[in-house]
């Protein structure tokens, strides 16, 4: 008798242990959500995206291996085949999927905030931040982070890139603080598609600031027409010219009152440390890039040429 239950039990020691280790029920690697509730809500995940065929020996399995730690929820990717072992690897050690938003340059707060809603596999939603206040670039999360956190660490992005550049700065600027670095650079980053222009654009609008010129930005001009909603991309009229909006910078001397939307940090650098000119205008070229005068009578001439080569 004691022979035969020995034996009963070696078997089942042995079915347990092919269970454990023989290739699972998945057939293609499968994204899966685990939700928080341990081997019962993990085991329910599991059974409904195919990746287990027995919630019961999952949960078995996880109970007589409980010593090697806990089972996380978040979302993880199994890959074919994975064994029951494998499986409860994954989801005591393994890394979650990350997920990414991406932010681009020159962008306002109200189109920051409308690709953060969207962003898929996020919680809860932000209004617009602050114009300026995020860093353009691409973020990482983990499926159920809420989309306020992601903003809180793209404001502080900025804030870091702000403050490490303005105490880098150039000398002789003529800028008083960050913030009047920020919004310059906020209508730099509208002005040309071209990294290695932003430098010239803002020593020309640097150069004005210094002679008390008029800085005649076009974005700022768009900023006011759209009433914040954009600074580029938009046709400007002659009402557009004489609007009497703070962020018109035809109607108005200076720099406007805040950032027109989110420059990212080479036009931040770029207006911290211009290029070494004494330009003040630039038209474009038509095919994407600039030229830069020191007198108003060539400022005319290349605005021929532009409109010349445009017929």
């Amino acid at each position: 008798m004691l022979l035969t239950l020995l034996a009963v039990l070696r078997v089942g020691q042995m079915a347990a242990r092919e269970s454990y280790l023989s290739p699972g029920a998945g057939q293609t690697n499968a994204d899966v959500v685990i939700p928080a509730g341990g081997s019962g809500a993990a085991a329910r995940a599991l059974t409904a995206a195919r990746v287990i065929r027995h919630p019961l020996i999952f949960r078995a399995a996880a109970l007589f291996t409980r010593g090697d730690g806990v089972l996380h929820s978040g979302e993880f990717i199994f890959p074919a085949h994975a064994s029951l072992k494998d499986i409860l690897h994954i989801l005591r050690h393994g890394q979650q999927v990350e997920h990414q938003v991406t932010f681009p340059e020159g962008l306002t707060g109200a189109q920051i905030a409308a690709i953060l809603n969207a962003a898929p596999a996020a919680t809860g939603s932000v209004a617009p931040p602050p114009e300026g206040a995020v860093l353009p670039q691409t973020y990482n999360y983990l499926w159920g982070t809420k989309r306020d956190a992601i903003l809180a660490r793209a404001e502080a992005a900025m804030q870091t890139t702000l403050t490490t550049d303005w105490a880098q700065r150039a000398p002789n600027l003529p800028l008083a603080t960050p913030q009047e670095a920020l919004i310059l650079a906020s209508i730099v980053q509208q002005e040309t598609p071209l990294g290695q222009e932003l430098p010239k654009i803002a020593a020309v609008y640097e150069n004005r600031l210094r002679i008390g010129m008029k800085l005649q930005a076009d974005p700022t001009v768009i900023y006011a027409a759209t009433q914040g909603k954009q600074s580029g991309g938009a046709v400007i009229t002659r009402t557009d010219l004489a609007n009497p909006s703070p962020y018109n910078t035809y109607a108005h001397a200076g720099l406007p009152p805040g950032p027109i939307c989110a420059p990212g940090a080479a036009a931040i650098a770029a207006v911290l440390h211009p290029a070494q000119s004494d330009a003040l205008y630039f038209v474009a070229t038509g095919s994407g890039g600039h030229v830069f005068s020191r007198f108003f009578q060539d400022q005319l001439r290349n605005i021929e040429h532009f409109f010349n080569a445009r017929r």
